[in-house]
């Protein structure tokens, strides 16, 4: 079995080498200190998984998560130093898989890493039919969604959270069972992050995110996938 691949970026030297010298017994790890060697590293490593700090010193860890997720389908664990409402959601809106508040303890690291690794089977759809309603089209084995014919620039979070619901148009999910379904079973983070990516995914998608037309809120349960009036389920 291939050793997983980890890599840690955060310019604070005692964080990065303690977490490198942890995990270094279970994984292969390599570390950065910027933006700018992170992502020079992030090409050539191929990881599975980035550890990375939210606020480096030469670029914003919302713009180089994004910049990660749309090279690879790579899992994100952010480390932030804060803890309000406001950046909980803009970790989760920059397509974060997970997150951890410094000052944080050893064991949770391995938890929570162990958990996201164990979710690299949901990354790819198991159906690959691409399915069309109407306007809509999504291409599970290209991981590309098109509207109106434009391409629609989402986050491997965002896709497999529309590929699932799209693929069982019509049928209610609570958030739980989509928490089971798309983040694996064992997830161990913030159970709201599915409303987070649900408000990104209608921000691209509709025409009025207050007012959705294909992601419907089912009020007091979930959400659930509505194929625009005359499509072919």
């Amino acid at each position: 079995m291939t050793t997983p691949k980890i890599m840690i970026v955060d310019d604070d030297f005692s964080v990065r080498n303690l977490v490198y010298r942890f995990l270094s017994r279970k994984y292969r790890i390599e570390s950065a200190a910027d933006g700018k060697s992170a992502m020079a590293l992030f090409e050539q490593f191929n990881p599975a998984l980035v550890i990375l700090d939210w606020n480096l010193p030469d670029v914003n860890g919302y713009k180089l998560c994004q910049e990660m997720q749309s090279r690879t389908n790579v899992l994100v664990l952010i480390l932030t130093s804060r803890n309000d409402e406001a950046d909980k959601i803009s970790v989760l809106a920059a397509g974060a898989d997970d997150f951890m508040t410094k000052p944080f303890s050893l064991a949770e690291v391995e938890v929570r890493v162990e958990a996201l690794l164990r979710r690299i089977r949901y990354i790819h759809p198991s159906q690959s039919q691409r399915l069309v309603f109407k306007q809509l089209a999504i291409n599970p084995e290209g991981r590309e969604v098109t509207l109106n014919d434009k391409p629609l620039a989402l986050t491997a979070l965002e896709f497999n959270i529309l590929h699932f619901l799209a693929s069982h148009p019509g049928q209610a999910w609570s958030r739980p069972q989509l928490i089971q379904k798309i983040w694996g079973c064992d997830y161990v983070g913030d159970g709201r992050v599915v409303d987070v990516h649900i408000g990104q995914l209608r921000k691209k998608m509709e025409v009025d995110s207050s007012t959705p037309e294909f992601i419907k809120t089912v009020r007091g349960y979930g959400y659930k996938f509505e194929p625009p009036e005359g499509s072919k389920v």
